[in-house]
């Protein structure tokens, strides 16, 4: 087995293929642990804690608390997030686990290319060869596609920054975008978003992208949908952003520009032609089984863009092992696949949102606000709802949508449910813990019972209607 790229997806598929007998080589061109480990989701998400606990300083008067509000030191800050992102290497020895059970792993190798269908080779001229190749290559920040663009740095240079950059325009409101834009916000800086779409997180339930946006907006945020970035100028020290929407156009000047416009995958220098490999401008077509058009060469994680998250890539990792060792058996399955956010608030969903619900099904939704609930008000974070979208015939869950703390956490209350295939009044009979955030998961599924006419749960104690 020949896995070329050493990321979530790259690791799973070479420890799953370890386990079922087959001798492995792992090729990584940096740092085995991908995007995720070592520039990613780990130390990103440490640089949103700290702009969480600068923002909590707002509410010690609430608490009853004195103190003068922390400063911040940037490189301290940039130094930890170095530390969790090392923490795989230096304390897990992810690289040693590997080596330890007989994974062939090579790192910093720098990028291979397909000299055959089953054969790659590095520049320093070695080669490697494999019965079954698998390519995890992952993805990489899409560079803004207008002249200036170049100016426009991405999250991967976050952990790099010198100085704290007093105003930022952040371009694309996705997941992404919107996550860059609230570490900044919290960190002081003037923050504005660009975004081509009519909504934020246009992938997210419209109640989800509604409340983000309003909640932004009370932050001092400002922005701009509907927007189209013509171009970037460089002004001494700061930036122009030029745009324009519908027919007005407009610009702002800004010390930093951050682009999150897309995550196509790594595939430029593979030599794909060479194998034969069929791809199209963002990633590599598999089917079911996660095979490209060529036999014994699969693809996974980023490099096939089904999902582009590292649940999956795990997941995929594994299937794609066990179907190129033991044969093309295992589909992946992406209904039920739960998601987080590092923004403030947090978001969080798992399943169809309402629009994509109603194609096919008869809906009743209920809506759990935080208000009426004891952990939220007292946490001082009771701004945010669980959101529960079930069948009215079936009563099966088919989503929700949380916005507010812990939403990534509590998402997973209904994945697991989903995942069991539990109705609506089975997870509204459930006992959570009092008082924490999940309590919403019952009461929104109580509500939702209530509006299908099923299990004479009685009207919650603050119920104010079924809309966030």
């Amino acid at each position: 087995m020949l896995v070329i790229g050493g990321g979530p997806a790259g690791t799973s598929a070479a420890l799953q293929a370890r386990e079922l007998g087959s001798e492995v080589v792992l090729l990584e061109a940096e740092q085995v642990g991908g995007t995720s480990l070592n520039r990613g989701p780990a130390p990103v998400r440490t640089l949103a804690r700290a702009g969480r606990l600068v923002r909590d300083w707002s509410s010690w008067d609430q608490f009853g608390l004195r103190g003068p509000r922390p400063t911040l030191d940037l490189d301290a800050v940039l130094a930890n997030s170095s530390r969790v992102a090392h923490y795989a290497h230096d304390t897990m020895d992810l690289a040693g686990l590997m080596r330890g059970l007989g994974i062939d792993l090579i790192e910093h190798l720098g990028p291979v290319r397909f000299t055959d269908p089953h054969t790659v080779r590095a520049d320093d001229g070695r080669s490697w060869r494999g019965d079954r190749v698998i390519v995890a290559v992952g993805g990489h920040a899409a560079p803004l596609p207008v002249p200036g663009g170049h100016l426009a740095l991405t999250y991967d240079d976050l952990r790099t920054m010198k100085a704290l950059p007093g105003a930022v325009a952040v371009v694309g409101g996705a997941d992404t975008g919107c996550q860059i834009a609230s570490i900044f916000d919290d960190f002081g800086a003037s923050v504005r978003i660009l975004e081509f779409g009519p909504t934020l997180l246009a992938s997210a339930d419209p109640d989800v992208s509604a409340a983000l946006h309003r909640a932004f907006e009370a932050q001092g945020m400002q922005i701009s949908t509907g927007t189209r970035v013509t171009g970037l100028l460089a002004d001494g020290d700061r930036i122009v952003v030029r745009y324009a929407r519908g027919a007005e156009e407009g610009r702002a000047e800004v010390d930093a520009v951050f682009a999150a416009v897309g995550w196509p995958a790594s595939l430029d220098g593979l030599d794909l032609d060479a194998a034969g490999i069929i791809r199209d401008r963002t990633a590599i077509p598999v089917d079911d089984f996660l095979r490209t058009n060529v036999e014994d060469v699969f693809a996974v994680g980023d490099a096939n863009g089904r999902a582009k998250l590292v649940q999956m890539a795990r997941l995929e990792g594994r299937l794609v092992a066990w179907n190129a060792v033991r044969g093309p058996t295992r589909r992946a399955a992406y209904e039920v696949v739960p998601v987080g956010s590092f923004t403030d608030p947090e978001y969080g969903a798992v399943g169809l949102t309402e629009p994509q619900a109603a194609r096919d099904h008869d809906l009743a939704i209920g809506v759990a606000r935080y208000g009426d609930l004891l952990r939220p008000v007292a946490d001082g974070h009771a701004d945010g709802f669980c959101k529960l979208i079930a069948d009215r015939t079936s009563h099966r869950v088919l989503g929700a949508h949380v916005l507010g703390e812990y939403s990534a956490e509590t998402v997973q209350v209904v994945a697991t449910a989903m995942s069991a295939g539990m109705t609506v009044e089975q997870l509204a009979e459930m006992q959570f813990a009092f008082p924490t955030f999940t309590e919403a998961v019952s009461m929104a599924a109580q509500k939702a019972c209530r509006a299908i006419g099923i299990g004479h749960f009685p009207t919650a104690w603050s119920y104010r209607g079924e809309q966030p």
